[in-house]
């Protein structure tokens, strides 16, 4: 049993920046971090980049020492899955899958999610992979040594992120994807377009709408079953084919769940007063709809918010969204939310393979996604913070710096 403060269910990047950020707005309670995994809080996005490629170790990617969290006063408790939590007229208290409890005053939901599977005959196969979290990495790394054929199912970040360092690996990779473009929930036509060429240039191949009907193998996987009746060898597959997160605690507690996500607001609480969430397991309230954004900028951003309003401090989101993907030498950064847009205006030659993308609503520019283009990126990302634009008529022109365009900080 611990001491009553602030309970932070779920050890991931938000809780992390959670529990960092209440000491920075002075909390002086007790704060409790409560994670399933048996690992200090980690960065997630290098394990199917860097750390699947050996070239990052496990050690590299904790977010905070172990020193760190003693130093200021936040217990991390490691190996311990939260099934249940029970509210009282104040605080109340949160007990484990073995049984373990914890006190509270005030409770924060940072739980993330888990892969969408597959549900296919053969899919409990050996070597069919998912990845989320460090054991998944470490496996998958561990059995494409001694692979020579990899299947990946899905075509979005996670997806071509595998195949590309299975490609560069030495391995023949074949991306599988049921719609009809890559990474088609993210960017433009366009985009996908270059990421389709761009990695059938480097030897991956990829086939679109196509979907997987099943697995073939004798313990491990040897065969993925296609829906238009043809099979592709395989020694390992990958599927990556979206998140689901984590509701499960926020339904219990009757908290309003919507779009997949715990829905709250600009300053992260939830429908029940006392009770914030952060990160991948969220589903922001804004004024186009409900936002699901899995990124590590979002997660950052919410945790802070949710310590502040713990603390009560006035501190809602405000930051732009931001994200990025390293597949292979080709590295895309994205920033602002590109959903709802009416244009694309391209500057620069995907032929190159260094341009940008910049998406419009009307006249406002929205976000933009760049392509081995970071100048490009950083202008726009602090135009957009700025609350700022860029003119169609110049945002195609080379001519034209668009640091320029950066407004002047009040």
């Amino acid at each position: 049993m611990t001491d009553p403060g602030v309970l932070i269910v779920g050890a991931s990047q938000a809780g992390a920046q959670l529990a960092a950020s209440l000491r920075e707005f002075g909390a002086t309670c007790p704060i409790t971090l409560v994670g399933a995994e048996e690992h200090l809080p980690y960065q997630r996005p290098p394990l199917s980049k860097s750390y699947l490629s050996g070239k990052a170790e496990a050690e590299s990617l904790l977010l905070r020492s172990a020193d760190y969290y003693a130093d200021h006063g936040i217990g991390v408790v490691t190996g311990e899955w939260i099934d249940r939590v029970d509210l009282g007229a104040s605080g109340g208290r949160a007990v484990s899958a073995t049984g373990r409890t914890f006190d509270f005053d005030q409770l924060a939901l940072t739980v993330g999610g888990t892969p969408r599977r597959l549900d296919v005959p053969g899919a409990d196969l050996g070597n069919v992979f998912y990845l989320r979290d460090l054991s998944d990495a470490a496996a998958l790394r561990a059995s494409l040594d001694d692979a020579r054929r990899v299947v990946v199912v899905g075509g979005g970040f996670v997806g071509l992120e595998v195949a590309a360092v299975a490609n560069s690996l030495g391995k023949e990779v074949v991306v599988v994807e049921a719609l009809e473009r890559l990474m088609a929930r993210a960017v433009a036509p366009v985009v996908s377009q270059f990421y389709l060429d761009a990695h059938e240039q480097r030897g991956v191949r990829v086939l679109l709408d196509t979907g997987v009907v099943g697995f073939l193998g004798s313990g491990t996987v040897s065969s993925v079953e296609l829906s238009d009746g043809t099979s592709l060898p395989a020694d390992v597959v990958l599927v990556g084919i979206g998140l689901v997160a984590h509701t499960a605690l926020a339904e219990q507690l009757g908290l309003e769940v919507s779009s997949g996500g715990i829905v709250i607001d600009a300053h992260a609480r939830t429908s029940l007063p006392g009770v914030v969430a952060a990160g991948d397991c969220t589903a922001l309230r804004a004024e186009n709809g409900l936002l699901r954004i899995e990124s590590v900028a979002n997660a950052i951003a919410q945790g802070r918010a949710a310590a502040a309003t713990l603390v009560g401090v006035h501190d809602p989101l405000s930051v732009v969204p931001w994200f990025w993907s390293d597949q292979g030498d080709i590295k895309l950064q994205i920033a602002g939310l590109s959903s709802g847009y009416d244009d694309v205006v391209l500057r620069g030659e995907p032929e190159s393979q260094q341009f940008s993308a910049l998406y419009y609503r009307g006249d406002r520019l929205i976000a933009i996604d760049s392509i081995n283009a970071p100048r490009d990126y950083m202008a726009v990302r602090k135009i957009l913070e700025g609350g700022a634009s860029v003119p169609r008529t110049v945002a195609a022109d080379l001519d034209v710096q668009l640091k320029t365009l950066i407004p002047a900080r009040r």
